[in-house]
């Protein structure tokens, strides 16, 4: 899989819809994560935290509804944004839903093409350059459809890796990343990279950063990781 791709996390107990589901965002281009309950959905998304959740309010145990209330209470999962799919198409419901913390709410049956949409809505406020936008920090700017990064107005030359570390760490400055979290995210978790090779390509990125001048932006987090800002 390809750590470039924004990953989606479909949570579903109909086997059906949820493979429709996962077919249809996987021909978008996304990385597709899949779950058939509650339970499951609680550890993919500590094992390997996605960009979007798209989630099933009725589903038996632990119900959709429950998910997105743990998820939205935890300082690591609330910002991601969360779609909830229903079949209650009452106003009430969809105010109990995004009071809850759901992002979105998709009433069942629902367009498949409507449904894309809404996931790519809001992977442009989770993930902005997964859809070209431009990211800035202080005086950081990086531009995720050129492929372009420049500090202070100077370009700055990184390599493939060093700019998807740095595009990490600039959709979410001052969130504190762990060395086996950035290996998911940057080299994806089909390829084994030992966490050691995750400082060596920080320090590349510090390096090429600091070629002009300016503080060091890349902040090591003792026992815990490296953190932009």
């Amino acid at each position: 899989m390809s750590a470039d791709k924004p990953t989606v996390l479909v949570v579903e107990d109909e086997p059906a819809q949820r493979e429709v589901l996962s077919y249809n965002l996987a021909a978008e281009g996304f990385r597709v994560c899949q779950a058939e309950n509650g339970e499951e959905a609680l550890l993919v998304v500590d094992e390997d935290t996605p960009d979007v959740i798209v989630l099933d309010w009725m589903m038996p145990n632990l119900s959709g509804i429950e998910v997105c209330r743990r998820l939205k209470t935890r300082q690591a999962t609330r910002a991601i944004p969360i779609i909830m799919l229903s079949a209650r198409s009452e106003e009430v419901d969809k105010v109990r839903g995004l009071e809850t913390g759901a992002d979105d709410y998709v009433i069942k049956p629902y367009s498949v093409v409507e449904l894309m949409a809404r996931v790519r809505a809001q992977l442009r406020r989770s993930r902005p350059s997964a859809v070209g936008v431009q990211l800035e920090f202080d005086d950081i700017l990086l531009d995720g459809e050129t492929h372009k990064v420049s500090r202070s107005g100077k370009p700055i030359k990184l390599g493939p890796t060093e700019f998807r570390l740095l595009r990490n760490f600039m959709e979410k400055p001052a969130r504190v990343w762990s060395r086996e979290q950035l290996l998911d995210r940057v080299w994806g978790r089909d390829i084994y990279v030992d966490t050691r090779t995750v400082d060596v390509h920080v320090g590349r990125l510090r390096k090429a950063l600091m070629q002009h001048g300016g503080d060091d932006p890349v902040r090591t987090v003792r026992g815990a990781g490296y953190a932009l800002g």
